[in-house]
């Protein structure tokens, strides 16, 4: 047979051309198949579409607040105007709420851990309830309780060897429970591995795209992603535990460290909600389309002013600025750590003459936590909102308004907590990088559980390096 093709062939090569002219385009169509069948992704796409009407009616399971105060109240108020109505409302829940925590700060530390826990808890449930209201769509099992799980070892791995040790002093008895604290790694790990082998247990046949990685959810024709039961549960916890473990750490070094800058962002709040409900005309993110520029820059001034004020009032008084563990071994006589102690601060010029006038010395004296005050405050003005608008954009990708309805014109407490999500890191990220000093008696306690050879040449090299300092 010939390598040569052959005229009919040639003539069907020839045929085989791109069309040039939009016009030849126009007119060229595609074979028509009769066995052509959908992808995966459109069978996918077409069951998800036929998910939407019941996944709309999860999601609005979730309470919204409408703040009601109940029959009698609501009827004392329907004469105002929603904005005013809800101004009323909103007003006196905030006054119980600042009257709620006065009363626990002054309780001390126990209460306020108490608290955070409980704030911890209510979050991650309201979190979890929108990832519940997700999932009940596809019927996965053990979501529920596998997130419940995670939550309490998550805890366990946090808080396990602080709160022990805390619990340890406030009991005054030494070794409390020390089994719990020489393996505390390891029973962690185990409950994780726990957890981690009931997720593989739990996997669905049919259903592993969706556990696993992203589940692709149609709401009105639109596509939304949300995380798969796994990354939910542990974003959540992230967001969640971890930031209530930096809090109660803020907490162990002293009240002012919880007390201060939890009042700075309530403080912010609430001034930025005046300044925006009175004169806010300024849109500032569409995000929260509610946020005025006038409300953010009033909110920013009032907060500062407000630090500043706070830490003048505090700085003097043991139960706040002395480290917790001090003060529950000691209270009266608790050493006041330096940043509360006063200092002499060189009045700058052209101010510094008015002090000469006065035949003075051209100085104050000021404890170092004013200026951290300043810090603090800033932090909480500027960038704490920023956990707001976080918390806002997480809940227009499911189409609600509230995290919940348990306080009456401000949602759920995920809707008043959202901004404390930066702030406790930030504290903790502070302390440990201007206040903090090494803690002689933990160095101790590490020193006590090693080798009684180690412990000697420990001994012998401070005592060698006391000598060349010439302190012995």
């Amino acid at each position: 047979m010939s390598d040569q093709p052959g005229e009919e062939q040639t003539a069907e090569v020839r045929q085989r051309r791109v069309p040039d002219s939009p016009e030849e385009k126009k007119h060229l169509k595609a074979p028509e198949r009769d066995d052509v069948r959908p992808t995966s992704d459109e069978s996918d796409m077409d069951a998800l579409m036929q998910d939407d009407d019941r996944l709309e009616r999860l999601t609005k399971s979730i309470p919204q607040d409408k703040g009601s105060l109940g029959e009698f109240a609501d009827s004392m108020l329907e004469s105002l105007p929603p904005r005013w109505r809800n101004w009323v409302v909103r007003g006196l829940f905030t006054v119980i709420m600042i009257s709620t925590f006065t009363f626990i700060v002054n309780r001390g530390a126990t209460w306020l851990m108490f608290l955070v826990f409980l704030i911890q808890f209510k979050c991650f449930q309201e979190i979890i309830s929108i990832g519940l209201a997700v999932y009940r769509l596809y019927d996965f099992p053990w979501f529920r309780a596998l997130s419940w799980y995670f939550l309490l070892t998550s805890n366990y791995f946090f808080f396990g060897e602080s709160l022990i040790d805390y619990w340890g002093i406030v009991l005054k008895k030494d070794n409390f429970l020390h089994f719990l604290v020489a393996y505390h790694r390891l029973v962690s790990f185990a409950l994780y591995c726990i957890g981690f082998v009931s997720f593989v247990l739990s996997l669905r046949k049919g259903y592993y795209m969706r556990q696993f990685s992203l589940v692709r959810i149609i709401f009105k024709s639109k596509v939304h992603k949300s995380f798969s039961q796994f990354a939910w549960t542990h974003l959540t916890l992230l967001l969640i535990v971890s930031q209530s473990f930096f809090i109660i750490q803020n907490i162990f070094q002293g009240l002012i460290w919880f007390l201060a800058p939890v009042a700075m962002i309530i403080c912010c709040d609430v001034m930025s909600y005046m300044f925006g409900f009175f004169w806010g005309k300024t849109p500032l993110i569409k995000l929260s389309p509610k946020k005025t520029w006038e409300g953010f820059i009033g909110g920013a001034f009032s907060t500062v002013i407000f630090g500043i004020l706070l830490s003048l009032a505090l700085y003097n008084r043991p139960f706040f600025v002395c480290p917790v563990q001090h003060y529950q071994t000691d209270s009266s006589n608790c050493t006041i750590p330096l940043a509360f102690q006063l200092q002499d601060y060189p009045v700058p010029r052209p101010f510094s003459f008015i002090y000469k006038i006065l035949r003075k010395e051209p100085a104050v004296q000021l404890c170092p936590f004013v200026f951290h005050s300043i810090a603090l405050s800033l932090f909480a003005s500027i960038l704490g909102p920023f956990g707001g608008f976080f918390a806002s954009g997480f809940k227009r990708a499911f189409k609600i308004k509230d995290f919940g309805d348990v306080i009456p014109g401000h949602g759920g407490l995920m809707d008043r907590f959202d901004c404390q999500l930066l702030m406790g890191t930030f504290v903790m990220v502070y302390i440990h990088s201007f206040i903090r000093v090494p803690d002689a008696s933990k160095l101790i306690k590490q020193i006590m559980t090693l080798e009684p050879n180690e412990q000697l040449d420990i001994f012998n090299l401070l005592k060698s390096e006391l000598s060349k300092t010439g302190l012995l």
